[in-house]
């Protein structure tokens, strides 16, 4: 059944999403906090700015005004940045037009460490139904239409499943989890280990590395996301194992892209200035120091990516460390 859907967060991953539930045959109203770049994409036909070779399909329209944007719609689907997410939440208090809220924004919030479901309630009440998508998904591969699988994941069988029918179709598979607590900690944690892995291939290290780092970096993920509540299968799914292959491996990621660059010897700030847009992992790392900290959870990589980006670790001294670590089992 086609549907009427608002995607609030008109970046490039908002607007390949839009492009995707547009395609399958939904009406689409993407909102942008810019009245410039919502008025320049009803007249252009494209995200000049994110996207700027891939049409707009006829029913996805852009608009700045938020009530218009939810005016009736059947679902809500925010994809703005992890540090944007609180704010978008608490304005959508009183507006929210259905009784639950998507996201496909990956991270933790910042100041609080907590996941954005947490957020949500906070802001929009317990009551709120809340739903993850995550998975291994370029968004430039997505609006071209290229083959992606996503996971929708949420406590309600039915928001799950609405979300599953919306996307799923085409070029898009979907598939349904009710680990919501591990959806997010997988999408969220790769992001800091795509910069380790930039790190490590900056360096010439090799492909052995990278494997290794990959492998022992799911077992961070896995610690962490059980510490949290999470199941560890879930890390060996769509939006673990496969999110964080995808993340580590390819260019497009925004995160190895930091890692590469500091590993060329440029600082944070020129790293994330050249990318032009947010790199969750820089965000993510601080997050998931302080979680694992507190909960007492060991997560070495995570912990020199930290130290790298926030206490001025050379990245050779931060590579060194970790091969220094005593032995212990693998699993």
């Amino acid at each position: 059944m086609n549907q009427t859907l608002a995607v609030l967060g008109a970046g490039s991953w908002g607007t390949a999403l839009a492009i995707a539930l547009a395609r399958a045959g939904h009406a689409v109203r993407l909102w942008t906090r810019q009245a410039d770049d919502a008025a320049a994409m009803t007249a252009l036909r494209v995200n000049a700015r994110f996207l700027p070779d891939i049409v707009l399909p006829p029913s996805l329209t852009a608009t700045a005004d938020l009530g218009v944007a939810l005016q009736a719609v059947d679902g809500v689907l925010v994809v703005v940045p992890s540090a944007a997410f609180r704010e978008l939440a608490r304005s959508l208090r009183g507006l929210l037009p259905v009784p639950q809220l998507a996201w496909a924004t990956k991270g933790f919030e910042q100041t609080t460490g907590k996941l954005l479901h947490q957020v949500a309630a906070e802001e929009l009440g317990s009551r709120v139904v809340c739903v993850a998508i995550s998975g291994p998904s370029f968004a430039g591969e997505v609006a071209l239409g290229q083959p992606t699988a996503l996971t929708v994941a949420s406590s309600h069988a039915a928001a799950a499943d609405f979300w599953v029918d919306c996307l799923h179709g085409g070029t898009l598979r979907a598939y349904r989890s009710d680990d919501l607590v591990g959806v997010q900690v997988g999408g969220a944690v790769k992001n800091v280990l795509a910069i380790a892995a930039g790190i490590a291939d900056g360096l010439g290290f090799g492909a052995n590395a990278r494997a290794a780092l990959i492998t022992r970096g799911l077992a961070e993920v896995q610690r962490l996301g059980v510490a949290l509540g999470g199941r560890r299968d879930t890390f060996l799914g769509l939006s673990g194992v496969g999110d964080l292959v995808l993340t580590c491996t390819d260019d497009q990621s925004r995160n190895r892209r930091v890692g590469l660059a500091l590993a060329s010897g440029k600082s944070l700030q020129q790293a994330v200035a050249a990318l032009g847009q947010v790199a969750e992992g820089v965000l993510t790392a601080r997050a998931v120091q302080r979680l694992a900290t507190h909960l007492d959870v060991p997560m070495p990589i995570c912990d020199e990516v930290y130290r790298v980006l926030y206490e001025d670790r050379d990245v050779l001294q931060a590579v060194r460390d970790l091969l220094a670590r005593e032995p212990s089992a693998e699993l």
